[in-house]
């Protein structure tokens, strides 16, 4: 394997490096593009809808109500909004559910649709909902549903019938737009210069809540609106931890640092990991990384063999292909057992989005395109050490794309200690 690039204050990724900022104009030619989107969106629904034989669709998903109504709320705002946002979508209309904390925000940002102030007490209003819209039969997004607010709604209007509905604006949501690929590559490159401007200041001894801290510093300084999920750091055998939380643990001489983070901008997120080294890489490290770094390109070049082959008309390949192609150079070498998560899932209005998935359980389907996921094998020695890869690609079968939007180097990084 070749030796790792050693890098010196000269030779680190400079914030230059990436893209900049969006610029006004930008922003808002996105925000009128989602408008211009939103009548189609419902519109497929409402296909969907009929497709199912129900007469409504009961929402409650905070993305869900950002992609069809326009009603921002921002992240764990649902925990304290009741059932403000909250959206019944009739044949004829499209009723957004607001409480007086929220009225005035819902009629400023959902502009296509019915305001319809109910306070506190969905139930109550659930009779004259349903009447309005003409519903009998009303599709609920049942795996955000209590079970409680289920039976609730049923007593309140018992003539009224309840149908799981999950998955619907998923599958639509899935296929992405050009607006939206845009808004996540400028998240990725929010996130690409925080990392860039942090590598300076990484050295033993300073702490994972340190750096943590000071890298949701950056990406908010640096055009973020807010973290696409909480940043983790794991210094050394804390790498292990797929999903590791940081601490008052101090970085390591000649062990690995573990970053998984992500911006979002215009609701739209990143999530990029990067495994870099403090100091003299072990052998051992080194071959690991080598490793994940094969497996990840294993699957992005099956990825982008299912795409050239697509424009001959061959079905585009499953997410269970892609994930098999990057666990099986980890198995290969004896540590199948190392790589427990899947390799990949969707991102958009939400870091997680199902579809698409790359994982052993992911839909025997086609990939959707045009998309955006992650491909982030990685492999984990408890108490040891661990390493991931973590990209966002875009595909688009019908143009021929497959591209990386992280830009940051995905190579051995070896910092000075």
């Amino acid at each position: 394997m070749a030796a790792p690039r050693r890098a010196t204050l000269a030779t680190l990724p400079s914030p230059a490096d990436f893209a900049p900022p969006p610029d006004t104009a930008t922003r808002r030619r996105w925000r009128e593009a989602d408008r211009a989107s939103r009548p189609d969106r419902v519109r497929r629904l409402r296909e969907r809808m009929a497709d199912e034989g129900v007469d409504a669709y009961f929402g409650v998903r905070t993305e869900h109500m950002r992609w069809l109504t326009g009603l921002v709320m921002a992240e764990g705002e649902e925990k304290v909004a009741g059932h403000s946002g909250q959206f019944l979508v009739g044949a004829g209309d499209l009723v957004v559910m607001t409480d007086s904390r929220y009225t005035e925000q819902a009629r400023r940002e959902a502009t296509e649709s019915t305001v319809k102030e109910i306070g506190y007490d969905l139930a109550h209003a659930w009779p004259t909902l349903a009447a309005r819209v003409g519903a009998r039969r009303i599709g609920v997004e049942a795996a955000a549903v209590s079970h409680a607010l289920w039976r609730r709604l049923e007593v309140a209007a018992p003539e009224v019938e309840l149908v799981p509905a999950d998955g619907w604006i998923e599958a639509m949501r899935g296929v992405k737009e050009p607006g939206e690929v845009e808004r996540i590559a400028a998240a990725c490159a929010v996130a690409d210069r925080a990392l860039a401007a942090l590598l300076p200041e990484i050295r033993v001894g300073i702490t994972e809540h340190e750096l943590a801290l000071r890298l949701e510093w950056l990406m908010r300084t640096a055009g973020a609106e807010s973290l696409a999920f909480n940043v983790a750091c794991l210094a050394g055998p804390e790498a292990a931890l797929p999903h590791g939380s940081p601490g008052d643990r101090p970085v390591l001489r000649d062990a690995v640092l573990l970053f998984d983070f992500g911006a979002q901008l215009e609701g739209y997120r990143s999530d990029m990991t990067r495994t870099l080294f403090v100091g003299e890489p072990s052998a051992r490290d080194l071959e690991l990384y080598d490793l994940v770094a094969r497996a990840q390109q294993a699957s992005i070049d099956t990825i982008r063999a299912s795409v050239a082959e697509a424009t001959s008309g061959v079905p585009l390949l499953t997410g269970r292909t892609a994930d098999a192609a990057a666990r099986d150079v980890i198995g290969e070498a004896g540590l199948g057992d190392r790589f427990g998560h899947g390799t990949g899932h969707g991102i958009g209005l939400a870091t997680h989005e199902n579809p698409p998935s790359l994982s052993r359980t992911a839909a025997d389907e086609p990939l959707c395109s045009p998309s955006v996921f992650s491909v982030e094998p990685g492999v984990y020695l408890p108490g040891e050490t661990g390493v991931r890869i973590e990209d966002l690609i875009h595909l688009d079968a019908g143009r021929g794309v497959v591209e990386r939007l992280t830009a940051f180097p995905r190579e051995v990084l070896a910092l000075p200690a």
